[in-house]
């Protein structure tokens, strides 16, 4: 009686229910802003594309025919990261209602990473002069990010409780974003950042430390956000993006994304000697792994100096 009641389900069962269940499964193992990023994923990219379709439909479907399809309209990246959730959707349901979507024949496309970026150390010398010397919360920022590896994100949830003067040390435990909650809907949300190695300690250098003290005689109390001065009002992330782009165009430096700075400051510290584990941790990864796969390469110039040694 069990099977023939799947079978039934199965064929009346939608891939929205399927989803909206596997949303529910999830939820309580995974960060808020995860949750509705798996959302916007299932309503933007899946359920667009399988509008009414059946959990039956699946059974005998040619995933290529999709795969091919999101391939020609969106990146390799977000292609491999919307075919993991809609096979775990796809597990989820084999499990729940006894189908078989022989998943391990869909083949989730490779993801080449890209070439990393890096300022030049003429273009970060330009950039950091103009940042030290601005009188603008939100321009010293810049310079922050540019000698600490932080995301824009953290940046923007910084307040000056978490800058220590005396011991000089950022202490970084919040992040800011804007995530997608359903159609036309969006909210900022300040929480924990991306892993927990992300909340970390980060050393204040002493030309960041010598520009803070002398911003810090204005006597903020310290639930300020440090790019506005301000406790209600914060900087977002994507207009943070902007003014970085002001910047860069008034130093007449090429357009770059925010994330140049962490790409610069990684790389500047593999160059000087340190060791990856210090990096990682700097950096908030989650294991080295991640740094090692990320930053460390050895250029042309290392390997010749070493060949030329034989």
């Amino acid at each position: 009686m069990k099977i023939l009641r799947n079978i039934k389900l199965k064929k009346t069962k939608t891939l929205e229910e399927a989803s909206n269940n596997w949303l529910l499964y999830k939820r309580p193992s995974i960060k808020e802003s995860t949750y509705f990023r798996y959302k916007y994923i299932i309503n933007h990219y899946i359920l667009s594309y399988f509008q009414n379709k059946t959990i039956y439909y699946f059974e005998n479907y040619d995933f290529n025919i999709y795969i091919n399809y999101l391939s020609s309209k969106i990146s390799a990246k977000t292609v491999k990261d919307v075919i993991i959730v809609f096979k775990s959707i796809l597990k989820y349901s084999e499990r729940k209602f006894n189908v078989d979507y022989m998943l391990d024949l869909i083949s989730t496309p490779k993801h080449e990473e890209d070439e990393i970026h890096i300022l030049t150390d003429k273009e970060k010398e330009t950039l950091e002069q103009y940042c030290l010397k601005s009188n603008d919360l939100r321009t010293i920022g810049i310079a922050i990010c540019l000698n600490t590896g932080l995301r824009i994100g953290e940046i923007c949830a910084l307040t000056w409780k978490n800058i220590n003067l005396k011991d000089n040390v950022f202490t970084i435990s919040k992040s800011l974003q804007r995530i997608y909650k359903g159609k036309n809907d969006t909210v900022v949300q300040i929480n924990t950042p991306k892993t927990r190695k992300s909340i970390r300690k980060i050393p204040i250098s002493k030309k960041i430390s010598n520009v803070l003290k002398n911003i810090k005689i204005k006597n903020y109390t310290g639930d300020e956000y440090f790019l506005t001065g301000c406790k209600e009002k914060y900087v977002e992330p994507r207009n943070y993006q902007y003014l970085f782009k002001k910047c860069l165009k008034d130093c007449k430096i090429k357009d770059y994304n925010f994330h140049i700075l962490r790409h610069t400051f990684a790389t500047n510290c593999i160059k000087i000697g340190m060791d990856v584990k210090s990096l990682s941790e700097l950096l908030g990864h989650s294991n080295v792994n991640i740094t090692l796969n990320k930053y460390v390469h050895s250029s042309y110039i290392t390997k010749k100096k070493f060949l030329e040694k034989l």
